[in-house]
């Protein structure tokens, strides 16, 4: 009787992908050489995964989540502040990636094309920009509500532009340990919380509101 085969997790192939990228200097030619050649079937990887660069993206994702559960494996890390959280995101995150390095720096330098290679990181950006609007704190969001959620977006989208500069920075980045990377990261949440103080832009939107009805009632 034949033996009954190994199921493969899909950790387990996320570990194969990025052990083929690194070893071969390419990625797998189709999922049936992918799965032909780690010794499980197509509809192991596609129980998973819709495409290979589905599986691409899931593992940007995977950082990101690996990144969270231990933020959350630290009890203090509920009761930081909104910049505080956002500052051992980064942190963390960054350890995430030194430890998967050569795959990232192999996967987003792949093509001449940075946008082609960043493409990777679509549903990273989704999960990030989430988890922004979970950390959201009233101390950063407008009093205004009907603006709120113009604000929201305009916080994620600059979040996720920060993040993806500090990518860059820390691909380039030759010093030892990477602290030029942790400088950076200091130096850029810093002054970002800086301009998100939402003090002057309450007072800007209660004058304007103002000027408003001061030029209705001057009409009347």
């Amino acid at each position: 009787m034949a033996a009954k085969k190994k199921v493969i997790t899909k950790d387990e192939i996320v570990s194969l992908y990025m052990d083929h990228v690194l070893e071969k200097d390419q990625k797998p030619k189709s999922v049936y050489h992918f799965a032909k050649e780690n010794d499980f079937t197509e509809a192991d990887f596609y129980s998973f995964f819709g495409t290979l660069e589905g599986l691409e993206k899931e593992i940007f994702r995977l950082f990101f989540e690996n990144t969270v559960n231990l933020l959350h494996t630290n009890e203090e890390y509920q009761q930081y502040d909104m910049k505080n959280k956002m500052l051992s995101f980064y942190f963390t995150f960054f350890e995430v990636l030194t430890a998967n390095r050569s795959y990232v720096l192999q996967t987003l330098k792949a093509d001449r094309n940075p946008l082609k290679n960043f493409v990777q990181l679509t549903t990273l950006r989704e999960s990030f920009k989430n988890y922004v609007s979970e950390i959201l704190t009233d101390d950063y969001r407008l009093e205004q509500e009907k603006f709120q959620k113009f604000q929201e977006k305009a916080v994620q989208e600059s979040a996720w532009l920060q993040l993806m500069l500090t990518i860059k920075f820390w691909m380039e980045d030759e010093s030892a340990g990477f602290e030029k990377t942790d400088i950076f990261i200091e130096k850029s949440v810093n002054a970002s919380f800086e301009l998100m103080n939402v003090a002057p832009m309450n007072h800007l939107i209660d004058f304007g509101k103002f000027l408003f009805k001061e030029k209705i009632h001057s009409r009347q």
